[in-house]
């Protein structure tokens, strides 16, 4: 059987509870070999993001080009994307790729620092989700999105794939229900998740997004492939690192506590 190959391409955690870093560890728990193209560097812990450095498009695009050139891909996902520069070369990159997209609309840091700039949204929605084959905002962003104010996850979902996505899945980690809500074009799935009364939550998205794609990658449907990613991301919050900065702390896939004995 050969290892299912899944691409990030997305911004650096400098703080290694999000973004890329996260991604390489779900990839790494679901069992995929995980690749990377980085369009941005944050300067970030869990308190915070004081600043990003945007990478130039060919620099992007070479990074793309040279894991498609030589490894190839099971499945891409993305992540923060930041300008509208990066969306317009990654969809220029993707558009004849014929593997499965998932795209994270990373819109703005738990923290409240914006990670995706204003003026990038429209390309985000034009450019990204007609190749998407889904899309996993958590609640708040897929109201951002949307413009609709409700924590009717079907109603965002239906929204979301109006706006151009195959597909939708609208994270269960903010509002009254603990659930991830799943839709085609054609069905509904709700799929409960646990939440935990910890403050571990820092690269939960990342994390869901990573499994989902890794997922695919290996062949699963897009329902098993989703309940999935709920069960690492949930998981990952569960055994969170706690002890690691002053904010919320980072998750972890990958059990480092068990792993280590304590």
């Amino acid at each position: 059987m050969s290892t299912p190959r899944v691409l990030s391409i997305a911004s650096s955690d400098s703080g290694g509870g999000a973004g890329i870093q996260a991604d390489l560890k779900a990839f790494a728990r679901c069992g995929a070999h995980g690749m990377t193209a980085i369009v941005a560097l944050t300067a970030q812990n869990t308190v915070g993001v004081t600043a990003v450095h945007e990478l130039e498009p060919e620099f992007i695009r070479a990074q793309i080009d040279a894991v498609l050139d030589d490894i190839g891909v099971d499945a891409v996902k993305t992540g923060m994307l930041f300008s509208r520069a990066v969306i317009d070369c990654v969809a220029d990159a993707l558009e004849a790729i014929g593997r499965p997209l998932v795209v994270d609309p990373v819109l703005v840091a738990s923290s409240g620092a914006r990670l995706l700039r204003e003026d990038a949204t429209v390309t985000l929605v034009g450019r990204l989700f007609p190749l998407a084959t889904v899309v996993t905002p958590n609640l708040l962003e897929a109201q951002a999105l949307t413009g609709i104010v409700t924590e009717d996850r079907a109603q965002l979902c239906e929204r979301l794939v109006a706006m151009g996505a195959r597909a939708a899945l609208v994270t269960g980690g903010h509002g009254g229900d603990a659930v991830d809500h799943l839709y085609d074009g054609h069905r509904h799935v709700s799929i409960p998740v646990e939440r935990y009364a910890t403050a571990t939550t820092h690269g939960a998205g990342c994390t869901h997004s990573a499994a989902l794609a890794a997922g695919l990658a290996a062949g699963l449907t897009l329902e098993a492939a989703a309940r999935q990613a709920a069960e690492v991301a949930s998981d990952a919050v569960c055994h969170g690192l706690a002890d690691i900065g002053h904010g919320d702390g980072p998750v972890d896939a990958l059990d480092v506590t068990r792993r280590r004995g304590a």
